[in-house]
Parts: C-alpha cells; sequence; structure tokens
C-alpha cells in the first residue's frame, strides 16, 4: 500500500464525529494545502500563482480530516480578515469586518486534496470558497463523507474527479460551477500502487 494519502490525523477529533458534525453542517441552509485550487471564470480548474491548469480526468483524494468553515473579508482582490476552524467546531464569533472590505464576512467553507494521478502527482492543494454553488458541491461532497462513514469507517477517503456544470445568467452570462464527482472510496493507507502510462505533457495556461 502507498502512503500517498497518509494525512496527518495528529490531534484531530474521530472519522464518527467528524461525520456527525458534516451531517449537522452539510444543508441547504448551511453552508491545508500548498497550493490554491479554484475553478476560474471560464470553467477551468486552475492551482497555483501561474494559474496552471489540473490535468483532464486526474484523480485527487480529499482529506477527510480538512473540513474547514468560518469567515472571509476581502478587499480589492485582497484578504483583509479570514477565520477558519476545523467543521466539527463551532462558527467563530465575528466582529467588525475589517476597514474597506468589499462585502463584509462572508461564510466560506475548504477542504485540502492530494492528486493522486498523472503530471500533478503528489501535489498538495487547499480549496475554500464563497459562494453559492461551490458551497453547495461541498455540502454535497461532506454529506456523501458522513454517509460513507457510517457504512464503511474503514474506507472514509473521497477520490475525485474536478468538474463542472454551468447555467446562464440573465445579466452575467454563462456562470460556470465546481462539480466533485466521487469515484471511489479508499483506506488512508492509499491505493494500490499501480503502473500509469507515460502521461502527455499538457499546454500551461498564462499567468
Amino acid at each position: 500500500m502507498s502512503n500517498l494519502v497518509a494525512f496527518n490525523k495528529a490531534g484531530l477529533p474521530a472519522l464518527a464525529a467528524i461525520a456527525t458534525a458534516i451531517k449537522t453542517v452539510a444543508s441547504p441552509a448551511a453552508s491545508a494545502g500548498s497550493v490554491i485550487l479554484k475553478m476560474d471564470k471560464t470553467g477551468h480548474w486552475v492551482f497555483g500563482a501561474d494559474q496552471t491548469e489540473v490535468e483532464p480526468d486526474s484523480k485527487w483524494a480529499v482529506n477527510p480530516f480538512s473540513f474547514v468553515h468560518g469567515w472571509i473579508a476581502w478587499g480589492d482582490g485582497v484578504v483583509l480578515g479570514e477565520k477558519m476552524v476545523a467543521l466539527t467546531d463551532p462558527l467563530p464569533d465575528t466582529d467588525d469586518a475589517p476597514p474597506n472590505s468589499a462585502r463584509g464576512w462572508e461564510k466560506q467553507v475548504g477542504f485540502s486534496l492530494k492528486c493522486l494521478t498523472g503530471e500533478d502527482k503528489g501535489l498538495e492543494a487547499r480549496y475554500s470558497t464563497t459562494s453559492v454553488g461551490g458551497k453547495r458541491s461541498y455540502e454535497a461532497l461532506a454529506s456523501a463523507f458522513a454517509n460513507q462513514v457510517s457504512v464503511d469507517e474503514s474506507k472514509p477517503v473521497p477520490v475525485v474527479l474536478l468538474k463542472k456544470e454551468h447555467y446562464q445568467h440573465k445579466s452575467y452570462g454563462r456562470i460556470f460551477t465546481p462539480i466533485f464527482e466521487i469515484v471511489e472510496f479508499m483506506s488512508m493507507d492509499g491505493p494500490e500502487e499501480v503502473e500509469e502510462a507515460p502521461q502527455p505533457t499538457r499546454r500551461r495556461r498564462a499567468g
């Protein structure tokens, strides 16, 4: 077995406790990795300062101990304040939003992932979002994880493909939203090592 997804579990609550918290938070009303992963406005999954495109159909393991929620305040493209805690903890209190914040404190959720396949195998990333579509996808993933733990706690790690969908907004045009398509669950020890075919070098997007 590989230690590819041997995430650090020190000092973290039991899976059952996380599952209970997720079931509480993951409702329509509710809404740390080394690089930032996001979906850009054109519907591309990208990561890092250079906005490198994620390989199509690459598989990513979600760290089941990394689900977080909290608040963030943005200025003009700059984070002015952020308060994030484990999903098992209550949402942190907020005081007055930082001066010059664009929209005050916004609800934010997130988690960490590790790439399992292709050119970016082993890359750790953090995904976080304040958007309605992003939070909806987070809640769907969290609920699926909670259900999995209730059935088989030995395989709590969701393995996902990074997908997208879109809808047409009458004012802003086509709006893309993220989808985390679960293809399997595996143990914290990771998958069996499989020899992969050579991957073609993909085109990198301009920063």
